[in-house]
C-alpha cells in the first residue's frame, strides 16, 4: 500500500454552519431541524496533489477516507483540439472519465462513478460488520461492483430489472456482491425504494447517495483534475444530470478552491442538463422553484424510458435542499438545459469524430448542451471551459473481450412486502 496519512477533516452543515465531528459514517447532522447537506471541512486548505501511481486518491487530501483501496484511476483532463475547432473555443478542456489509455484514462468500468466508489469505499471501515447498499440505474452499480469485488468489502446492489444489461464485466465478481432487482417496468426511484426496505434491518448500511461527503468528494476529483492542469478554475462547467450530486460536488470543489488562493477566486457557471422528457429539475428551475413540480409516478416512468441515458432518471434528486443544486445554481448564476435523444446522440456522432472515442448517453446529453451554448452565444470563443465526460470508451474497452454479467438473486415487485424483501435479502448473506 502507498504511504498514506489520512487527512483530517470535520462536518459542516450547509444550513446552519455548525462544525461537527464525524463518527465515521455520517450522513447528515442530527441536531437540525430541517434537510441540509453536510460537508466535509478539511484541515489541508490546499491542495497537494500525489503523483499519478495514487490513482484517484492522488487527491487524497480532499477525500474523507482512511485508506487507500487497490485499483483505482483518476478522471484525465486534456486540452481540446477537434471539438475545440469545430465549436471555435480557444480554451475548451475535457475531463473524461472512462477507458481512454491515449490520453492515459484508464477506469476499466468505463465512468466517473468509479470516483464516487472508490472514495465511499475508501470511507468505510472494513470492520463495521455491516454489508453495504447502493441502489443505482446502472453505472453506480458497475463502479461500485467493481471496487467491492476487488477489495472483498460486502455490497448489496438494488437496480431496475431493465437496466441490469448495465452489469457487464471484465471477469466474474467475488460472492461478497449480491444483486437484487425491481421488475420489469420499475425505474430508479423503485430501486431506491426496494434498497430502503432492506435497510430496515440493522444488519445493512445505506451508503447514502448524496448525502456522503465521500460520494461528492469523489466525484469533486473531475474539478480537481481539470482545475490542476489548466491552472485555474474555469468559467463554465458543463455536465447531464440525473441526480445532479456531481454538479454539487463540482461548485463544492470550486469553493476549496478559491481558498486554496492559487487558482483564482471566481465561481464558474454551472450549466447542467437533462435528457427529455425526463425533466423534473428543469421543469421547476424554469418555474423558479426550490420544489421540485408534481410530477405523476407512472408519467415519470414512462418519461424514463423514453431516454437514451437511463442514468439520468432519477425522481427524487437532491434538489432543493440546503446545499443541493437549486443552491448550487443560483450561488454561481448558472442554468439547466434540456437535450432530446436525437440532439444527444448527434453530439455522440461529434464527439467521436473529433475527439476519437466513444462516449455515453449521459456524457452526449452534456455535449449536446454545449454544443448548443456556443450556437446561442452563451459561451464565447476565449472562454474557459470544463465538459465533464462522465462516461466513455466501452466500445474501445469491450473489444475482444467475452464479458461476465452479473445476474440478480432476487427480482421484487415493485410494492413488495417489506418482511419479505427484509427475509429473503438477509439470507443471501447467511
Amino acid at each position: 500500500m502507498k504511504n498514506f496519512t489520512a487527512t483530517g477533516y470535520s462536518l459542516k452543515n450547509v444550513a446552519t454552519g455548525r462544525l461537527f465531528p464525524d463518527d465515521g459514517w455520517m450522513l447528515d447532522d442530527a441536531s437540525c431541524p430541517h434537510p441540509s447537506l453536510i460537508r466535509a471541512d478539511y484541515d489541508a486548505r490546499q491542495l497537494d496533489p500525489k503523483d499519478d501511481s495514487y490513482g484517484l486518491y492522488r487527491f487524497c487530501d480532499w477525500l474523507p477516507v482512511r485508506r487507500i483501496l487497490k485499483g483505482s484511476s483518476a478522471p484525465v483532463t486534456y486540452k481540446s483540439k477537434g471539438l475545440a475547432a469545430k465549436l471555435g473555443l480557444e480554451n475548451l478542456y475535457i475531463t473524461f472519465n472512462g477507458y481512454f489509455p491515449q490520453i492515459g484514462a484508464r477506469m476499466t468500468t468505463c465512468s466517473f462513478k468509479e470516483t464516487e466508489a472508490y472514495s465511499v469505499c475508501g470511507r468505510l471501515n472494513p470492520d463495521c460488520g455491516k454489508v453495504l447498499v447502493v441502489a443505482s440505474a446502472g453505472n453506480t452499480a458497475r463502479a461500485f461492483a467493481k471496487v467491492c469485488s476487488d477489495n472483498h468489502i460486502p455490497l448489496l446492489l438494488s437496480v431496475p430489472e431493465d437496466n441490469l444489461d448495465a452489469l457487464w464485466f471484465e471477469h466474474p465478481l467475488n460472492d461478497c456482491v449480491k444483486l437484487i432487482a425491481a421488475r420489469k417496468g420499475g425505474d430508479y426511484f423503485d430501486a431506491i425504494h426496494l434498497s430502503n426496505l432492506v435497510l430496515k434491518s440493522d444488519k445493512f448500511l445505506a451508503e447514502g447517495g448524496a448525502k456522503n461527503i465521500a460520494r461528492r468528494d469523489g466525484m469533486a476529483t473531475t474539478v480537481l483534475s481539470a482545475v490542476t492542469h489548466i491552472g485555474r478554475i474555469p468559467d463554465f462547467y458543463f455536465q447531464a444530470v440525473g441526480s445532479g450530486t456531481g454538479a454539487i460536488a463540482a461548485w463544492e470543489a470550486n469553493m476549496r478552491l478559491i481558498e486554496d488562493g492559487r487558482f483564482g477566486n471566481h465561481k464558474m457557471r454551472l450549466i447542467v442538463s437533462q435528457n427529455a422528457p425526463f425533466l423534473p429539475m428543469y421543469n421547476a428551475w424554469k418555474a423558479g422553484s426550490r420544489a421540485l413540480l408534481p410530477y405523476d409516478d407512472d408519467q415519470a416512468r414512462l418519461d424514463a424510458e423514453s431516454i437514451d441515458a437511463k442514468v439520468l432518471s432519477n425522481r427524487k434528486p437532491p434538489y432543493g435542499i440546503a446545499g443541493g443544486l437549486y443552491d448550487a445554481l443560483k450561488d454561481t448564476d448558472g442554468d439547466i438545459l434540456k437535450v432530446t435523444n436525437e440532439e444527444a446522440r448527434a453530439a455522440i456522432k461529434t464527439f467521436f469524430e473529433t475527439e476519437g472515442i466513444d462516449i455515453y448517453s449521459a456524457a452526449g446529453v452534456a455535449t449536446a448542451s454545449l454544443i448548443a451554448s456556443v450556437q446561442e452565444g452563451r459561451v464565447k470563443p476565449t472562454d474557459v471551459v470544463m465538459l465533464n465526460i462522465t462516461g466513455g470508451g466501452e466500445k474501445l474497452f469491450q473489444q475482444g473481450k467475452t464479458l461476465w454479467n452479473l445476474a440478480p438473486s432476487l427480482v421484487f415487485p415493485l410494492d413488495p412486502s417489506p418482511e419479505d424483501v427484509i427475509a429473503k435479502v438477509e439470507a443471501l448473506f447467511e
